[in-house]
């Protein structure tokens, strides 16, 4: 039947599509990820210091451990709420950072979130400041005397101060509130014969490509919004394109990673040249992100005050709108990545978010969000599944009537269209629920896995961490077993891969055998028909490796969709799998439903 024929071909692409996107995300994207931390963890030739301006580089031959690169230099210790750290006198960076509110693991003897780290350690990721024009400035290599303070912490500047012999004077005075907002406030006074021309500069710099999540809905690297508009450039974009720059009054820039972000801050009146750029030295690629302020001339016996600011720290969404608003920043919120269907990212978060401050759990939030979105979807879904159990109850009249045409398709398409309309039936509207979900589907699992919020964020039991996979395994048992089956010789990493199911991909996977036993068969080709009896156990092996809290979005879904579709059914008296079910459990000899 064409309509038929047209609702299969619906599904089955639906379906296929799904099934190749999570094939993508959740085997060849980890893959590759293996693969590049396996090239990364090779020994590298040098590593390689580079000021934001054009300074002359400083190479080394050996990388060092991070405790021997801070002993490199003289430091002032950095102590608010939210940071712990140091500020290296050499150079007058910001390069030693941790976020102690949040740690590397779940682990309670975890250490906490590395943000910067300094030059001289593998993998450096620094800030500095400084005025560019002169040759006669701080470089990476210029050691800076502490005027004041010992230690930088909230209504604690420190005050550093370098002379360069030549009658220039440059003091720096470095701030930082309660939580992840620096401010630098450089002055250079000029003591000199000769008028002096300078302009500011900022930089956040990464030595070498970071640890990356390879997941193409994720967005790492340059982030910032220069020239009233969002600018998302890519670790690989910045490395082809070698140099994005952007003319900007204000704004921001930054480099980031999945959910920590260090970005410059300009004075939001002020002209700059936001850039975004890749220079390799000494073999290592610096990937850089920074801004130039407009050029002055520093007349003899004068001098000029520049002040910049930092973030440095974690994109926790409040956080962020937080220092939008009173910094007047344009559109800093979008540091977190909410992808081109940001429309119904920011709604599905800004609901989790309010159901959260209600019930204090982000797994009882989806499940509550569920049961929203299911309630605006009530009436569609209603009737979409009336004419599915309708379907499904006509079955053996179409199968009659294809059985007593069997030489005259045409005749048996036009009885089967009669049937259709004496009965109100839409054959097409079974796929308006799955067409529905993928919107829905994306949309959270956007959520999950780019904002914070939702990282190491528990439910019950032993889901601990919504934005990962359930960590269970039919292999023990589910923990049954005191084993694990990654540490099996030869074959652990398979055993704790693909073949690794948990307690809700399965709960998942029968929900979607029943919600497909609950409809009627979509084809009666027997090739077909083995296809879209193997999707439950296709998506439940796929589902296996996806977010926890996905996969008890989507288990939940289906349970709504179940006792919908099983009202439905019992009321147009259609038979169903769920009284087949009670009638083995119980022995009991079902009521025909005709």
């Amino acid at each position: 039947m064409q309509n038929e024929n047209t609702r299969n071909t619906i599904l089955f692409v639906v379906c296929a599509a799904a099934i190749l996107i999570l094939y993508q995300m959740f085997v060849l994207g980890p893959a590759a990820q293996k693969r590049e931390a396996a090239a990364r963890s090779q020994p590298a030739a040098a590593a390689a210091s580079v000021n934001g301006r054009g300074a002359p580089p400083i190479t080394t031959t050996t990388y060092v451990a991070r405790d021997q690169a801070l002993a490199l230099s003289p430091r002032v210790r950095i102590d608010n709420p939210a940071v712990t750290g140091s500020v290296s006198l050499k150079g007058g960076r910001i390069d030693d950072l941790y976020l102690k509110d949040y740690r590397q693991s779940l682990s309670k003897t975890a250490p906490p979130v590395e943000l910067f780290r300094p030059e001289g350690a593998r993998q450096a990721h620094f800030a500095e400041f400084g005025w560019t024009g002169t040759p006669d400035g701080p470089s990476p290599t210029t050691v800076w005397t502490v005027k004041s303070g010992d230690v930088l912490a909230p209504g604690r500047p420190v005050a550093l101060t370098w002379d360069n012999g030549k009658g220039l004077t440059f003091n720096r005075e470095i701030a930082v509130d309660e939580r992840y907002l620096f401010t630098v406030t450089d002055t250079v006074i000029n003591r000199g014969a000769a008028p002096v021309q300078i302009a500011p500069y900022a930089s956040v710099q990464r030595q070498g490509l970071p640890q990356l999540s390879n997941n193409p809905i994720i967005h790492e690297g340059g982030v910032g919004s220069l020239g009233d508009r969002l600018r998302l450039v890519k670790f690989k974009a910045m490395k082809e394109k070698g140099q994005v720059i952007e003319p900007s009054t204000g704004g921001w820039l930054g480099v980031t990673d999945k959910y920590w972000l260090a970005a410059v801050i300009p004075g939001q009146q002020e002209a700059v040249r936001g850039e975004f750029r890749v220079s390799n030295v000494g073999g290592v690629d610096v990937y850089e992100a920074d801004y130039v302020g407009p050029a002055r001339t520093l007349a003899p016996g004068t001098q000029t005050t520049e002040q910049m600011r930092m973030f440095a720290g974690a994109k926790k969404v409040s956080v962020l709108q937080d220092y939008e608003r009173s910094l007047g920043l344009p559109r800093f919120d979008d540091a977190v990545d909410w992808g081109n269907l940001w429309f119904l990212t920011r709604p599905m978060f800004m609901g989790l978010e309010y159901f959260h401050s209600l019930i204090g759990n982000f797994g009882l939030s989806i499940l509550c969000m569920t049961v929203l979105l299911r309630l605006v979807m009530f009436p569609l879904a209603n009737k979409s599944y009336e004419s599915v159990s309708k379907m499904k109850k006509l079955q053996p009249q179409m199968e009659e009537i294809k059985k007593r045409h069997a030489k005259d398709p045409a005749k048996a398409q036009q009885e089967t269209m009669d049937l259709y309309r004496r009965e109100k039936i839409n054959p097409l509207a079974g796929c308006l629920p799955v067409l529905i979900q993928i919107p829905v589907f994306y949309a959270l699992y956007k959520v999950l896995f780019v904002t914070l919020e939702m990282r190491h964020a528990p439910f019950f039991g032993w889901i601990h961490d919504l934005s990962a996979p359930d960590g269970t395994t039919w292999l023990n048992l589910f923990g049954l077993i005191p084993w694990n089956p990654a540490t099996t010789p030869m074959i652990g990493a398979f055993l704790a891969g693909p073949v690794q199911i948990g307690v809700w991909p399965i709960l998942y996977g029968f929900t979607m055998w029943l919600t497909t036993s609950m409809s009627p068969s979509p084809t009666q080709d027997p090739a077909q028909k083995i296809i879209f009896q193997l999707f439950p156990i296709i998506f439940t092996f796929t589902l296996a490796h996806m977010p926890a809290g996905l996969v008890i979005y989507w288990t939940w879904s289906n349970v709504l969709s179940i006792l919908q579709q099983y009202v439905i059914m019992r009321r147009l008296k259609v038979d169903n799998p769920i009284d087949d079910l009670i009638s083995k459990l119980t022995g009991r000899p079902r009521a025909s439903a005709g």
